[in-house]
């Protein structure tokens, strides 16, 4: 009873037969490893994992973890117990009551117990083997005799006649038990084999899910870091608002009291000459030449000096300091760019400046070294070492450190790569062409409109969808980083390069048609005022 407890305790609930190198979950549920495995496949386009008996959920594909432990408990079980509790084969001629069978006879064709196998007879022809219903698949079908033998030139188990003078006579063969061990052998050595291959499959499963986890762990890290960055930057555009808005309002104070005071001092002036001209209209009215004469000199009213300051006066009182108002707000501006850069160790766009020493000779330089064009002549350059062959150029610039990007607006090219090099990369041949070598990275667009990236002669090709007239190229060189993204609305990371930077990078250009522009990564503040 109890060893009928312990096989129903190592039953698997899918397959519902002994465990098969047993794993478990998170729950602590145990199934065979390609039962659950071929579960969750099942469940992967649903995106929940569920646990088969308690339906706990999970949303990442569960690791699947060796139970050493229940795996020797299986081992132990399947070695101690019975052969006949495994077979489930009943002696032949124990009618009244089953009783399993020790042995199966092939002669005979029947399965003995214990008991009938005392007495069944010891003669060679009565070949015994381990419980088995399938009797009549071993005996020769022509010449019903007991399978004893294995022909290694035909594949094929065979008689004593047909080895002596049947169709096999002549032939390499081996006993059954022989050929059997060999098969086994090589069975075994197949077995480690994929023991090998699915147990490196699992290490590698569970190293990408560490991985996965790895990247959301870093991803919630960013969004975090963002969410807060721009919780910060619209506390200080805030704050910036306020004092802009507080400048404008003090200094329309000031200007409006100003105004206010000139407003009423020529209130009184006015005042005062329309109290004068109503004077001088009664003087204008006496017929009395002796009054009219005794009445002091009024032009002093109408002096050209004084009237000139006072039109200064109203057109000076004063006006809005919109210098101080763009600097409050420019210093503002630049303080959250600058808080922006420390949080995410972004420089701002790196000035690259072409090197017309590498420039090959129908490669045609700006005199502010910012554009490259492709010539129908040639420049007639000397030659030199540093000089590309083809139509290339790098910068005279080369970084081995730090976190640099640069941009490029390529809309005036149909052939063009982007990209960057070692210094040591060769000047001459087809293995001179960034991209085509391991010591150069570059983004190209082909006749077709195709977008592809390319190192060491291996392309990987870009969607379609995705347009390039701008390009922005992002060096971290501690990391060993290199990646492109396209600046058409919406940006969008193209390709990213991961590998052990070994020289300093140079930003390279190669121009087929047109030309190129190295650009500023940022509008200058001027450009918004």
């Amino acid at each position: 009873m109890a060893s009928a407890d312990l096989r129903q305790a190592l039953n698997c609930s899918i397959c519902l037969s002994i465990y098969t190198d047993p794993v478990t979950l998170r729950c602590g549920h145990n199934f065979c490893w390609v039962c659950i495995d071929r579960v969750l496949d099942t469940q992967e386009e649903a995106g929940v994992y569920t646990c088969p008996d308690c339906r706990a959920e999970c949303q990442e594909r569960p690791a699947l973890q060796r139970n050493i432990t229940l795996c020797n408990i299986v081992g132990s079980f399947l070695s101690t117990r019975p052969d006949q509790e495994e077979t489930g084969i009943f002696c032949t001629y124990c009618v009244d009551s089953p009783v399993p069978a020790a042995k199966s006879c092939l002669l005979c064709e029947a399965s003995l117990c214990d008991n009938h196998l005392r007495v069944h007879s010891k003669s060679a022809e009565h070949v015994l083997c381990d419980p088995t219903t399938a009797l009549g698949n071993r005996k020769c079908s022509v010449h019903q005799k007991v399978l004893q033998y294995y022909c290694t030139e035909d594949a094929a188990c065979i008689c004593e006649s047909c080895m002596l003078d049947g169709e096999h006579q002549g032939h390499q063969v081996e006993s059954l038990d022989e050929a059997t061990e060999k098969k086994k052998e090589k069975l075994r050595n197949v077995l480690q084999k994929l023991t090998t291959m699915r147990e490196d499959n699992e290490n590698r499963v569970q190293s990408l899910q560490v991985r996965r986890r790895e990247h959301q762990e870093k991803a919630a890290g960013v969004t975090e870091r963002v969410t807060a960055l721009f919780r910060d930057i619209r506390r200080q555009l805030d704050d910036l608002e306020k004092r802009v808005l507080s400048e404008i309002s003090r200094q329309e104070q000031r200007v409006s009291l100003s105004v206010s005071d000139l407003i009423q001092q020529l209130e009184i002036k006015k005042d005062e000459l329309s109290r004068k001209m109503r004077h001088i209209e009664e003087l204008c009215k006496m017929s009395d030449p002796v009054t009219v004469l005794q009445e002091p000199d009024t032009g002093d009213l109408c002096d050209t000096k004084d009237r000139k300051r006072q039109y200064s006066q109203v057109h000076g009182a004063g006006d809005l300091d919109v210098g101080l108002i763009s600097g409050i707000l420019h210093t503002g501006m630049s303080d959250i760019i600058r808080g922006i850069n420390v949080c995410f160790y972004m420089q701002g766009p790196t000035d690259i400046v072409l090197d017309v020493t590498t420039a090959g000779n129908y490669i045609q330089i700006s005199g502010d070294g910012k554009t490259a064009s492709r010539s129908h002549k040639t420049m007639n350059r000397p030659e030199s070492s540093w000089r590309f062959q083809n139509d290339q150029v790098i910068s005279t610039r080369g970084f081995s450190s730090g976190r640099h990007y640069w941009e490029v607006d390529v809309s005036k090219s149909e052939y063009w790569r982007v990209g960057m090099c070692y210094p040591s990369i060769e000047r001459k041949g087809d293995k001179s062409e960034i991209g085509k070598n391991n010591k150069s990275w570059c983004l190209y667009k082909m006749f077709d409109n195709q977008y592809s990236v390319r190192h060491d002669s291996t392309s990987i090709q870009i969607p379609d969808n995705i347009p390039c007239d701008r390009v922005r190229v992002y060096l971290d060189y501690g990391a060993g980083q290199l990646s492109f993204y396209s600046l058409c609305d919406p940006i969008t990371l193209l390709h990213t390069y991961t590998a052990a930077l070994t020289e300093p990078l140079h930003a390279a250009l190669y121009v087929d048609y047109g030309c190129i522009t190295v650009s500023a990564g940022v509008r200058d503040w001027d450009e918004l005022s």
